[in-house]
């Protein structure tokens, strides 16, 4: 059973992916149509994360109240509400608009997505399950590179937004008709069994900051790779393809990453390896003729682990406080999610050169190994005499 909600799981988040890169995919005709600089594009792109990091921890503590298949379903609902009002937009700030609705609609879904598959995969298989359903997000974003650009120059800027918004709609029928709750999942209360503890808060913190790094490293790399490929002669459709080449292919890498963490452990070793691989890929991203290889390195090690660092966060809480502690999380994931893009896009605009933001990729993508350092130090070491509930 656990293995159907995870699929059904898996092909909801999908929209989440495709909702998300319409900005980067389109941003070329937003300059153009408005008069938009790449610093604004980059404010686009960011502004996507901003309604999270108001609306986390809420949206954690209601999770109380109202149940995880509603919360997605409403999720759901204003990403493909948000996309609709971009796609009318006669004026940037509509686009912006429209962005901060589908964000919010994405805090509330990718919250309870991941709080989902937490509570059916606790002790069992969760890097693995972690894996597959994180592997949604860059599958929707693939979809997104190859089928807006195409979409966006046969028809208009504005259908990738609107066909965004029909899949997520399609997707919260799909999660209200089909999700059901694991039956042994102890409830949340109000009481003292709901509180996290300071070990608790120091674990979701190393894991969130580990989560939000390597998530804007790799969203830099999607907005900005083509850019470098762009300037080494290639086209802006070819430059997404191969771009794109990386988030395919991290969907079957990611799945196998997370299976190997399962059977054989050894979290920071695989960690120190894949991160190091796609540092490797950044730096021959800007090489000529190297791009396919770049974007195949990138996807098969780079980007693999993204489940396993994700996994972190279920392996920091207990099921009693889990919604309220991802709340926590993605609350420290989208401070750092809502900063990047623009700070990427200032470096391009002040550098004149795509190779700027990738260095800012390549110190993101290595952040991620003290992180998970502190995470397995504060997971194993004592502290006795702080291990009180705050």
């Amino acid at each position: 059973m656990r293995w159907r909600i995870l699929a059904l799981l898996f092909l909801a988040r999908v929209g989440l992916g495709v909702q998300f890169q319409t900005v980067a995919s389109v941003g070329d005709d937003l300059v153009v149509a408005f008069g938009l600089d790449y610093v604004g594009i980059g404010f686009l792109i960011g502004l996507f994360m901003a309604p999270g990091l108001f609306l986390a921890m809420p949206a954690g503590y209601w999770g109380r109240f109202v149940s995880d298949r509603i919360m997605v379903v409403f999720g759901l609902g204003a990403l493909a509400l948000g996309g609709t009002v971009s796609s009318l937009a006669t004026e940037s700030w509509t686009i912006g608009l429209g962005r901060v609705v589908a964000g919010a609609g994405f805090l509330f879904s990718t919250l309870y997505f991941t709080k989902m598959v937490a509570d059916w995969f606790e002790g069992r298989e969760i890097a693995t399950a972690m894996s597959v359903l994180v592997m949604s997000w860059p599958f929707g974003i693939a979809m997104g590179q190859v089928g807006h650009a195409w979409l966006a120059h046969a028809h208009g800027w504005q259908v990738p937004f609107q066909v965004a918004s029909v899949y997520c709609l399609v997707a919260a029928l799909g999660v209200f008709l089909f999700y059901r709750p694991p039956h042994e999942l102890p409830h949340a209360t109000i009481g003292s069994s709901a509180v996290m503890t300071a070990q608790e808060w120091r674990l979701i913190f190393c894991a969130a900051a580990a989560w939000g790094t390597f998530n804007a490293a790799y969203v830099t790399y999607l907005s900005f790779g083509p850019k470098v490929l762009e300037g080494l002669g290639q086209s802006a459709i070819a430059a997404a393809g191969i771009i794109s080449i990386g988030s395919w292919i991290m969907i079957f890498s990611g799945a196998l990453c997370g299976q190997i963490v399962d059977r054989f452990g050894g979290r920071n070793t695989v960690l120190a390896i894949c991160m190091g691989g796609a540092v490797a890929a950044l730096l021959l991203l800007g090489l000529p003729g190297a791009g396919f290889g770049a974007s195949l390195l990138f996807g098969l090690i780079g980007m693999a682990p993204a489940g396993v660092i994700m996994a972190m966060a279920g392996q920091a809480l207990r099921p009693q406080v889990r919604a309220f502690g991802m709340g926590i999380f993605f609350t420290v994931y989208y401070a750092i999610m809502l900063v990047t893009p623009p700070v990427a896009g200032a470096i391009l605009d002040a550098s004149g050169n795509a190779q700027g933001p990738i260095w800012l990729a390549i110190i993101l993508f290595a952040s991620v190994i003290p992180l998970a350092l502190a995470f397995q130090y504060f997971k194993t070491a004592p502290f006795w005499g702080f291990e009180r509930k705050v």
